[in-house]
């Protein structure tokens, strides 16, 4: 028998075999790995509704397989440094109920909580460029440098400048850059650091051409982090890119927030740099160069946040659980994407329930529409316990903020949404000080001051095209 008659006569049963074996091992890994019972369902009926089709897009979806990888590199726990002695834990005035949160966190984040520290907001990219850049500029030794989105703008050009002059006097960079985030500008931004010799990395550089990596597809890094001799860092939800430039009249404009931090807390972020740079290039980064011994700078107690779909798995999730259950007397959040899951409405409505202020501060116009129209599907369900939401004119407000009685701070990459609290690797930290809470408040409300507040009426009066819109779009709020 040739081949051609062979492959005609039992090629189709190979196939349907095939296809039957994938939905099959499809079928036992969503049974046996989704926590919530509607997502696997859902995967079930995808998974044999499509053969051929639904066990690829389970595994590009529906597969955490970085846990698996991390693991066998054995690099997905945090890099054993020596522990600041100076640790402790929020002793203040009417804050004792705060210490519950520390708890909670202790039990499920790695890394210990520091005294000493100093965190400095930075408004936009106007005041945080600059000061990123002059660090850059006066590095010794070593820049490590995580984003999720580097543009190859005005802005990302000053960076790669900035860059390229600490190389030439034999500062050791490294740059790392989220494989997705490299797609925002055309050419890369790549091809600069190339022709410039900065070391960097692309983290997770997956395709639907390149079989192998499709799980990763819908895995990110949303990090953003610059550590500059390991003693200067900065972090919080701001991209490179020049539509953070405000004075500038960008086209797209973002209003954004980044943090300057030093004190024992910026090993921390260090160590998570590490961590990503290691599990990406397996190149190892360790010394007195990359971890020298860090100073007390100030008086705020901070920890570092890791979160991700790995050993870091759901942290951040747990850490606003705790947060809202521990709230006594005001929660103030500001988020850009408002989907939170049912958990974080709950607790959301029990906070409020319990006569605690609950504010929620979201921007009127968003950069993502679609999201929009997800978000607005849910409000009514905070609305209705007596929540407080309030929308921010233009330009599109990128921040991430969460105080808590005056005292409590987490800022940094996450969002409010299943993307972030689920699918992205996120970096975040929680700072306990009334003076550094008292400064962030003053930022949130002036972002109340200039926003209008949305009332029950409004969203319950919208047009019945609009609410099945939103209905509709809030169906794909995992995957947003």
């Amino acid at each position: 028998m040739n081949w051609h008659v062979f492959l005609d006569k039992f090629w189709p049963h190979f196939a349907a075999g095939f296809d039957v074996l994938a939905c099959l091992l499809a079928s036992g890994h969503a049974l046996l790995q989704k926590r919530d019972t509607r997502a696997a369902t859902i995967w079930l009926v995808v998974i044999w509704a499509l053969p051929a089709l639904g066990p690829l897009l389970y595994l590009a979806l529906g597969v955490n397989r970085i846990r698996r990888r991390a693991i066998q590199l054995g690099i997905h726990k945090t890099l054993s440094r020596p522990v600041p002695e100076n640790l402790g834990e929020p002793e203040h005035d009417g804050a004792e109920h705060l210490k519950h949160i520390a708890r909670v966190v202790s039990h499920i984040a790695t890394q210990p909580l520091t005294a000493g520290n100093k965190i400095e907001p930075l408004v936009n990219g106007d005041a945080a460029f600059p000061a990123m850049r002059a660090a850059i500029e006066s590095a010794k030794t070593s820049i490590t440098l995580a984003t999720y989105i580097f543009d190859n703008d005005a802005s990302g050009g000053e960076f790669v400048g900035a860059l390229a002059r600490a190389v030439q006097r034999g500062v050791a960079v490294r740059v790392l850059i989220d494989a997705a985030g490299t797609r925002y500008s055309w050419p890369p931004i790549t091809f600069k650091l190339r022709r410039a010799k900065i070391p960097f990395a692309k983290f997770l550089p997956a395709s639907l051409f390149t079989p192998w990596r499709v799980a990763t597809i819908n895995l990110r890094n949303h990090r953003k982090s610059l550590v500059v001799d390991g003693r200067i860092a900065f972090t919080g939800g701001m991209n490179l890119r020049h539509g953070n430039v405000l004075a500038e009249k960008p086209a797209h404009p973002v209003q954004d927030l980044h943090f300057r931090v030093t004190g024992p807390v910026v090993t921390e972020l260090q160590e998570a740099f590490a961590n990503d740079w290691a599990f990406t290039t397996e190149e190892i980064l360790d010394g007195e160069s990359w971890f020298p011994e860090t100073k007390e700078s100030g008086d705020i107690i901070a920890r570092v946040i890791p979160d991700g779909p790995d050993a870091d798995f759901e942290n951040a999730r747990w850490t606003l659980l705790a947060a809202l259950a521990e709230a006594q007397t005001s929660v103030k959040i500001v988020t850009p994407y408002f989907l939170p899951d049912n958990a974080l409405v709950t607790a959301l409505n029990l906070a409020a329930l319990r006569g605690v202020r609950v504010d929620i501060i979201l921007p009127a116009k968003n950069n993502l529409p679609f999201v929009h129209w997800a978000s607005r599907a849910l409000w009514w369900q905070v609305l209705q316990r007596g929540c407080h939401l309030w929308l921010t004119p233009p330009p599109f407000d990128h921040s991430k903020l969460m105080i808590v009685d005056g005292h409590w701070v987490l800022f940094g990459s996450a969002n409010w949404d299943a993307r972030s609290l689920r699918l992205n690797f996120e970096l975040n930290v929680e700072g306990y000080s009334r003076a550094f809470a008292a400064e962030m408040e003053k930022i949130i409300a002036q972002k109340i001051s200039a926003a209008r507040a949305v009332t029950l009426a409004e969203v319950d009066d919208r047009p019945l095209p609009a609410k099945l819109r939103d209905a509709l779009a809030r169906l794909f709020s995992p995957y947003l």
